[in-house]
């Protein structure tokens, strides 16, 4: 039996050359590269044909709002208005911690400094957004269930 050679050895070396060879199968990148053109296909259509969006939500009239800052620290959150009255505060701020995350990010994107202002909107037909006017950033809080929803509408009572 010769050195450097062996059972083990011959067997990796071969299955490196065909492993090597063909990682990702030829007909799975033309079928993934079909689905792209056929995606951007039909977005470009929807485009240039002016097919009005279909999963946008009716506009309704506001019922009632409140505009609030909002701090939260992904655990505990807290709401006060601009003139320093408390509508919440709570050590476990569930839902409302975690847009208060994305509502940082969104502004950390757009470099806004502070914490300027939200407000939350209960539009006629139930729906409940949220909307920073600093960015332009909007959230439907009722598109998250129910239970969410009711963490929300606290803040109004």
């Amino acid at each position: 039996m010769a050195r450097g050679t062996g059972l083990y050895f011959d067997a990796e070396r071969r299955e490196m050359q065909v492993r090597d060879r063909e990682m990702i199968p030829r007909k799975l990148l033309i079928a993934m590269g079909v689905l792209a053109l056929g995606a951007l296909m039909l977005a470009s259509y929807a485009s240039f044909t002016g097919r009005p969006l279909v999963g946008v939500p009716q506009a309704a009239p506001v019922l009632d709002s409140r505009t609030f800052v909002l701090e939260s620290d992904s655990v505990a959150a807290r709401a006060t208005t601009t003139g320093g009255e408390i509508l919440l505060d709570t050590d476990n701020g569930a839902f409302i911690a975690v847009v208060g995350d994305a509502l940082r990010r969104q502004r950390v994107v757009h470099k806004i400094a502070g914490n300027p202002p939200v407000t939350l909107a209960r539009l006629a037909n139930g729906r409940l957004v949220l909307t920073d006017p600093a960015t332009g950033w909007s959230a439907e809080m009722t598109s998250f269930g129910a239970g969410n929803a009711r963490h929300w509408e606290a803040l109004f009572e």
